[in-house]
C-alpha cells in the first residue's frame, strides 16, 4: 500500500514552500470565448453520490480519478449507466453530453473510503462514452510524461462553489515527486476530483495527471496529484477488453458529495 505520510508531505512543502506562493489565482471560464480550447473538460456526474471533473483525451475516452467511481457511502461502485459526461459544460449547457457504458480503474488502486491519502499515485480512471464526441469545438487532449520538481503546470476544474462553469488556474507548481505521485500548488475543492493537470508543450496544453486529493499542512494548502506514467497504457488495453454494456438511462445528481476529513500527525486529507 502506498501512503503519502504527513512527515514526508511537510518535507515537500518546506522545501516548495517558494513555489507555492507563485501560484496565479483561479480564473472562471464564463464566457465561450474564454472556454475556447478547454471544452474537452466537462463535469462527470455520478448517479447520487454528486460530480467530479474529467476530460476528454480521445473522442469517446474521458480521463479521472478512480475513486470517483466510488459511492462514498457503501464504498461500492457506481453503475456505468449511471455516470454522465456533460463536456464544457458552463452556465447550465454544455457543448456535449454523452452516457458512460463502461470504466476501468487502475489495477492497484484500492478504495479504502473518502478520507485519507492513499494509493494516490494509482488514483486513475478511464470511463467509455457510448458515441464519440466529434464536434469542432470539443478536442481531446494529449497526455505527456510527468512534471519535475518546480515545473509550472496548470489545472481546469470544477468545485462545489464553481459548479456551474470551469475555472482556470494558469500558473501553479509540482512541489515534489513522491510515490509516483506529484504534491502540487494547485487550488481545488470538492468536486475538483479528476480535474486534468496541464504542461504547455509546443503550444498545446497536455494532460500529466489528474487531482486526487487535497491535503493541509501546517496551515498550508496543497493538492495531490495521481501519476500517469505506464498507466494509461495498461488502462486502455483493458478499457479495450471490457465487454460494453450499453447506457439504459442518464445520472440524477441530488447533491454534492462533501466528505469528511480526517486529521493524522499535522496533515488534513480531504478528497476533493
Amino acid at each position: 500500500m502506498r501512503i503519502l505520510s504527513a512527515a514526508a508531505l511537510a518535507v515537500v512543502l518546506s522545501m516548495g514552500a517558494a513555489l507555492a506562493e507563485g501560484a496565479s489565482a483561479l480564473r472562471a471560464l464564463d464566457t465561450a470565448f474564454d472556454s475556447r480550447g478547454w471544452e474537452g473538460v466537462g463535469r462527470l456526474e455520478l448517479g447520487r453520490t454528486g460530480f467530479c471533473t474529467g476530460a476528454l483525451i480521445e473522442p469517446d475516452v474521458v480521463l479521472t480519478a478512480a475513486h470517483c467511481l466510488f459511492d462514498p457511502d457503501t464504498r461500492e461502485r457506481i453503475k456505468d449507466n449511471e455516470i454522465e459526461f456533460l463536456a464544457g459544460w458552463r452556465n447550465g449547457r454544455a457543448a456535449a453530453y454523452r452516457n458512460v457504458v463502461r470504466s476501468v480503474i487502475h489495477p492497484g488502486y484500492v478504495y479504502l473510503g473518502p478520507e485519507g491519502a492513499d494509493y494516490v499515485a494509482e488514483d486513475v480512471a478511464l470511463l467509455a462514452l457510448n458515441q464519440p464526441i466529434q464536434t469542432n469545438s470539443v478536442k481531446p487532449f494529449r497526455t505527456d510524461r510527468r512534471p519535475l520538481k518546480g515545473d509550472e503546470v496548470g489545472v481546469v476544474s470544477y468545485a462545489r462553489d464553481r459548479a456551474s462553469r470551469p475555472s482556470l488556474q494558469e500558473v501553479c507548481h509540482v512541489l515534489g515527486r513522491p510515490m509516483g505521485s506529484l504534491v502540487l500548488s494547485c487550488d481545488v475543492d470538492f468536486g475538483s476530483s479528476g480535474a486534468p493537470i496541464f504542461v504547455m508543450s509546443e503550444g498545446e496544453p497536455r494532460i500529466v495527471s489528474v487531482v486526487s486529493a487535497k491535503a493541509e499542512i501546517r496551515g498550508r494548502e496543497v493538492s495531490l496529484g495521481s501519476g500517469l506514467d505506464g498507466s494509461l497504457l495498461q488502462l486502455r488495453t483493458l478499457l479495450e477488453a471490457e465487454e460494453p454494456v450499453r447506457a439504459t438511462s442518464g445520472p440524477r445528481v441530488r447533491r454534492l458529495d462533501i466528505q469528511s476529513r480526517r486529521t493524522s500527525g499535522g496533515a488534513t486529507y480531504h478528497r476533493p
